[in-house]
């Protein structure tokens, strides 16, 4: 599913127009981003929670030039779903 779906969706599910919708949808990706960006983790209660993880510095392999490099450590943003999202999946899609 797209973001354009989504906004479809819910703009057909609301009675409210898609406009206001997509700008709805951008503002909370936007705040997202920024808690993140800020080192905040960001929880929705039933959804899940967006995260910062550290990476640990690790060494890697450059093929080409046969080589090895050292990987510094880095955050990265993560999600973690909720036990109710995650039992639902479970439960509702197979295995393919």
């Amino acid at each position: 599913m797209t973001k354009a779906e989504i906004v479809s969706n819910v703009s057909q599910k609301l009675g409210i127009e898609k406009a206001d919708i997509q700008a709805t949808v951008e503002s909370f990706m936007k705040e997202v981003i920024t808690s993140l960006e800020n080192g905040e983790n960001v929880y929705l209660r039933g959804f899940g929670s967006f995260v910062v993880k550290t990476r640990a510095e690790k060494t890697g392999r450059n093929i080409s030039k046969n080589t090895t490099i050292k990987i510094p450590a880095h955050n990265i943003p993560a999600f973690k779903p909720a036990k109710t999202f995650l039992e639902g999946v479970k439960s509702k899609v197979q295995v393919k």
